[in-house]
């Protein structure tokens, strides 16, 4: 059975809860939307969720942002959905139309207790910030864009998907 994941933005306006078969918070990004939407130097950490299992209160309140991407000097749109309060600016989740099965939750909206994962991977560090100085362990991967697999991938692959 999958995990409830219950979690809220800061002010309290918006409540919310989904159902994850993948709740380890194992990815930190350090690409430079992450860093600007989340703060600090990045390091959201989305976990993987069933979409269709989303139950909100404060509906009125989310706001979604689709981000400007800038590469090589040539800025487009996001298609990603990134959700977030509108009253406090706590990021929600993420809801990208190329998978509309998924909703990635950040962990750092869960209330949940979340489950440690036994290794990290850091992704887009060739988009990290010059003053941003990794904690790399030793059993961490780590990819200058995103890696090859999935959420889903990571998690089957050491037993840690939840059925």
């Amino acid at each position: 059975m999958p995990l409830r994941l219950e979690g809220s933005c800061a002010c309290g306006a918006i409540s919310f809860s989904v159902d994850s078969h993948a709740p380890y918070p194992y990815q930190l990004c350090y690409c430079s939307i992450c860093r600007r939407t989340g703060g600090g130097g990045g390091f959201a950490i989305n976990l993987s969720a069933d979409a269709r299992t989303l139950k909100m209160k404060g509906k009125r309140f989310r706001r979604i942002l689709h981000a400007p991407i800038t590469e090589q000097g040539h800025t487009s749109i996001s298609s990603a959905e990134r959700h977030f309060c509108g009253r406090c600016g706590t990021s929600l989740w993420l809801f990208s139309p190329e998978w509309p099965e998924l909703l990635h939750p950040m962990a750092s909206a869960i209330d949940s207790e979340l489950p440690v994962p036994p290794s990290r991977v850091h992704l887009m560090l060739g988009s990290k910030a010059s003053w941003v100085q990794p904690n790399i362990g030793p059993d961490d991967q780590c990819f200058d864009g995103y890696p090859t697999d999935s959420i889903e991938d990571w998690h089957r692959q050491r037993g840690l998907w939840i059925e």
